[in-house]
């Protein structure tokens, strides 16, 4: 395992990290399902030993992952141990009127970090995120000044913002503009590369950056089918249609071959791909068995600038029209 350094921080950060928000397992709010379906606590529980056995120390989550569910099995796997780094979000939380509320008040995000830093049995968070605030709410300004008095208080060491999934920008321009904060969270992989622009100005102003659905919810790993099925209670039962699976599988025919020539797994290409980038601090598939925590820590290979260009042009040509069609589907 490789490790890089988190922005300006002094986290060093395993260059794959762990993404928690499967093994939250089922969670619904009002009809709205919120996680990737059924879960077995104890294969969750192995998967994060078998994490930190290959290297991993990066452990991503949140609050409303299973709805604390996920925080639970890490704190009662790692505790307060200081071989891991542990990074939660805040900002949603189940609705009474709808399905999910956004509450970026002073008050919640100041009692929603006790909650979590209980179920983390840990003294301090390593870095809290806001959990795709927008721009009204980094503007109100509540939201910024209680990281910075969690912060002041030592009940976090960082804080950052997790960046919404099409439209990255405004939020990611204000904190740049005025120098808030001390890391991103975005979407980032072969076929969502909306962010790529961002990249060079968040490094160059010492931002960790954390690049999440290095899979794109499964579809890079170049198993699903047509009739692929997946559960209710899993969320990409709605958001990856036989339509939009099998328009991925079109353009990915395309990008299969690099696979061949840097002798890798398919789902290794992807997330080589991604930490070809320097401006990348860690990378946070989603794990949530033993298997899963080997196969994603393999041999990371950076891609050749030939082979980067070559992506970054099927995105114009392909991959951001399929990302039209998975926003409008949700």
């Amino acid at each position: 395992m490789n490790y890089r350094r988190f922005g300006k921080t002094d986290l060093l950060v395993s260059e794959i990290g762990y993404g928690a928000w499967a093994i939250g397992g089922e969670a619904k709010v009002g009809d709205v399902q919120i996680g990737w379906g059924p879960s077995d606590d104890a294969t969750s529980i192995r998967s994060l030993h078998t994490a930190l056995e290959q290297g991993i120390n990066f452990y991503d989550t949140a609050d409303f992952y299973g709805l604390g569910h996920s925080e639970a099995l890490i704190g009662g796997v790692f505790g307060n141990s200081d071989k891991v780094l542990i990074a939660t979000k805040v900002g949603q939380k189940p609705g009474t009127s709808k399905p999910v509320d956004i509450d970026y008040s002073k008050a919640y995000i100041l009692e929603a970090c006790e909650l979590s830093l209980g179920r983390l049995h840990r003294d301090q968070i390593d870095y809290y995120q806001l959990h795709v605030a927008n721009i009204s709410h980094l503007q109100q300004g509540d939201c910024i000044e209680a990281m910075e008095l969690l912060r002041k208080q030592g009940k976090i060491r960082y804080w950052g913002i997790s960046l919404a999934t099409y439209n990255p920008f405004p939020e990611a321009e204000y904190i740049l503009d005025n120098q808030l904060g001390d890391g991103f969270q975005l979407v980032f992989n072969i076929i969502n590369q909306k962010a790529l622009p961002l990249l060079s100005k968040m490094a160059g102003q010492g931002y960790g950056v954390i690049a999440r659905m290095p899979l794109q919810f499964g579809l890079l790993s170049g198993k699903f089918s047509a009739t692929t099925h997946f559960p209710v209670s899993d969320h990409r039962s709605k958001r990856l249609t036989p339509e939009i699976i099998t328009n991925a599988n079109r353009l990915l025919e395309q990008v299969w071959p690099l696979a061949d020539k840097y002798q890798t797994s398919r789902s290794l290409l992807a997330l080589s791909y991604i930490m070809s980038f320097p401006e990348i601090s860690v990378t946070i598939p989603g794990i949530r068995t033993a298997e899963q925590a080997r196969d994603n820590t393999g041999r990371i290979t950076p891609l050749s600038a030939e082979d980067l260009g070559q992506l970054c042009d099927l995105y114009d040509t392909g991959f951001s029209q399929l990302l039209d069609q998975m926003q409008l589907q949700g």
